[in-house]
């Protein structure tokens, strides 16, 4: 009996932190209105690359970011049919080639499930872009081989 009331006291708060996959817009949207945490992880290689309006190969790289700071636009509001989520992060790196830039992030998840990420690197003194690509993909339910999946906890 006290073995039980350990394992389960030890097993508690790993359950409480467990990640939770979003399957869908709803559920994401769902999340961050009731205060979840929530973070995106991209695979960019099950992504489409545009740049310049070319489409490219995309990297075999993954990211992430949490979400902490969004807003939602029901349909009508910004676009004429499609609601979205955006949130945006901004983080100072250094490149290889450009030196030290802001990679900033943008990201827009629509009601239909696709994703737009837009990836940014800027000069932090003249805030020149020296980087733009734009991945679009959309939102994985985890059995698929979508490459934008988020998770909640």
């Amino acid at each position: 009996m006290k073995r039980s009331i350990l394992v389960t006291l030890f097993l508690l708060p790993v359950a409480l932190h467990a990640q939770q996959r979003l399957l869908s817009f709803d559920d994401l949207l769902a999340a961050l209105a009731n205060g979840k945490n929530v973070r995106v992880v991209i695979h960019y290689a099950k992504c489409q690359l545009v740049i310049d309006s070319v489409e490219q190969k995309a990297p075999d790289a993954i990211g992430g970011m949490d979400l902490s700071t969004f807003e939602y636009f029901a349909p009508g509001v910004v676009h004429p049919t499609k609601g979205y989520l955006a949130s945006s992060k901004a983080v100072l790196i250094h490149h290889a080639r450009h030196g030290y830039v802001q990679n900033y992030v943008r990201l827009r998840a629509y009601d239909d499930g696709t994703v737009e990420i837009t990836a940014r690197y800027l000069l932090p003194t003249t805030w020149e872009v020296v980087m733009d690509e734009t991945f679009r993909g959309r939102l994985s339910a985890g059995n698929d081989d979508e490459g934008v999946s988020f998770f909640a906890n």
